[in-house]
């Protein structure tokens, strides 16, 4: 049994993909899912759906590999992390929709704990700031928003989940309910140091403990599939956040490695072994995907709107009809012609960290179009991963500065995007041949629980290189890019 399954739960979609022991893709099968905006500010998703999408997918690849159950070895898992759920235990029904990573709705929350001087402990216990994009200030407002769902909690009968956990529960037939310490680091409640949930913090936010899952490692055995959902039982062998997936799949096992995942958002990580680094630039610490119960950690920026600017140019502009079409648009001009789109859609994140931005795009003259504007929102993608790598520099400094950039998610095979990237950061920018490396850090995680690898060494010999993107612009050039790009983004915050 060499095969591995990986779900992979997203914003926008419920993925499954079956991998063979080398890391190859053997099959792929996906579902969209709904986005839910009740107000501006607020994105939601009907937790059903993320399941049944999730099964439909699992059921759909395992046919497409020729695969039975009892044929895979093992089953891991990865999501859109603090996404929160939360669920009656008894019914297993949710008692609301699932509050979405890029929910804006529990700032108020967040300026009240900032106004409490709580900041430096959460940034102590947690390496987070305390910001809405974190699952605690959304799992306080559902039980603040439910009516009776706080005594409900306390008398033990809701479970609260990262989607991880949702899947989870529902895979053992409500049987488990646990999470990994990549997602758990997630919620602004764990103290990553003891990778255990922290009272204080609970307290602040009037969340009872009995809500909460177990925190295991990344590799562990968390169960086993119920028989009659996959036509045998699986072992459940690795949990991770999509980010960190990422980065174990990328085979960044070690201090100074980093990886760029250009998905919904852009997601940049940079491994920092065991050592708690924080930041003094606009990034966060986080817990990496963790093969044992010993603490490792990350030091991460998170661009919110990345890919999901592509999905505007299409739904919102109607500047093209499929995704596909940008980079043709994008290429039939030699530039952007002066224009910056700022995509603050929903805030920006790292490292600027203003959530009262709003899009911008400027520098539009009356000899600018629709292909120009579709050229700067692409560039906007590498400019807020070059803001990432900057403020990463600035933290670590000359010692230990990033020599390349791996890269992976669906806007990572847009090869302008990717030279200009290379271009922006005066590094190489280096695409494996398997992107789908969200997914594959999840198998790897199952397989290294299960016994299908013996340890990191092997991983790191699947880890192949399809494309080098070597800088090829003046660094004065991309200074000046980089500074037009500042000054767009002020106007955002001021507008």
């Amino acid at each position: 049994m060499s095969y591995l399954l990986a779900l992979d739960q997203g914003t926008s979609s419920s993925r499954s993909i079956v991998f063979d022991r080398a890391g190859r893709v053997v099959a792929l099968a996906q579902r969209e899912i709904r986005q839910i905006y009740p107000q501006p500010g607020w994105v939601e998703h009907d937790p059903r759906e993320l399941w049944s999408t999730q099964l439909e997918t699992a059921r759909e690849v395992l046919a497409k590999a020729g695969l039975k159950a009892g044929e895979v070895a093992a089953l891991g898992i990865t999501n859109q992390r603090e996404t929160t759920v939360v669920w009656n235990r008894a019914s297993g029904e949710p008692i609301h929709n699932a509050i979405v990573w890029q929910d804006r709705r529990a700032e108020p929350t967040c300026a009240a704990l900032r106004a409490q001087g709580l900041e430096p402990l959460v940034r102590r216990k947690t390496g987070l700031i305390i910001d809405a994009y974190f699952s605690g200030t959304k799992l306080k407002w559902i039980l603040d928003h439910v009516p009776g769902a706080r005594d409900a909690a306390r008398r033990g009968e809701l479970a609260f989940g990262t989607v991880d956990s949702w899947l989870l529960w529902r895979l053992t037939g409500g049987r488990v309910h646990a999470t990994d310490v990549s997602n758990a680091s997630r919620t602004m409640l764990l103290d990553v140091h003891r990778n255990e949930w922290d009272e204080e913090l609970l307290a602040a936010l009037d969340i009872p403990r009995e809500l909460l899952p177990q925190v295991r490692p990344s590799a562990h055995l968390y169960g086993h599939s119920e028989s009659a959902l996959l036509g045998a039982p699986v072992a459940i062998g690795g949990i991770a956040g999509d980010q960190q997936a990422a980065l174990f799949g990328q085979a960044c096992f070690s201090a100074g490695l980093a990886k760029n995942t250009y998905g919904t958002g852009c997601f940049m990580l940079m491994h920092t072994g065991t050592e708690f680094r924080s930041s003094a630039n606009g990034l966060i610490t986080t817990s990496a995907a963790q093969p044992t119960a010993r603490p490792e950690f990350a030091l991460e920026g998170s661009v919110f709107i990345g890919g999901a600017v592509v999905q505007w140019l299409r739904d919102g502009l109607r500047a093209i009809k499929g995704s596909g079409e940008v980079q043709a648009l994008a290429e039939s001009v030699p530039d952007a012609g002066g224009v910056v789109f700022v995509p603050a859609f929903t805030g920006l994140g790292a490292p600027y960290w203003r959530p009262e931005a709003s899009g911008a795009i400027v520098g539009l003259t009356r000899g600018s179009t629709v292909a120009h504007i579709a050229r700067a929102a692409l560039e906007s993608i590498a400019f807020q991963s070059a803001a990432l790598l900057q403020a990463m520099s600035r933290d670590l400094g000359a010692e230990a500065a990033v020599t390349e950039l791996r890269v992976d998610g669906g806007a990572c095979v847009n090869d302008m995007l990717m030279q200009f990237q290379a271009d922006l950061l005066g590094i190489p920018v280096v695409r494996p041949q398997v992107i789908e490396t969200t997914a594959l850090g999840a198998a790897y995680l199952a397989g290294l629980a299960c016994g299908v690898y013996a340890g990191l060494d092997e991983l790191s010999r699947n880890w192949r290189v399809e494309r080098r993107f070597l800088p090829t612009l003046p660094r004065e050039r991309a200074a000046e890019l980089m500074e037009r790009w500042e000054r767009a983004v002020r106007q955002a915050v001021a507008g």
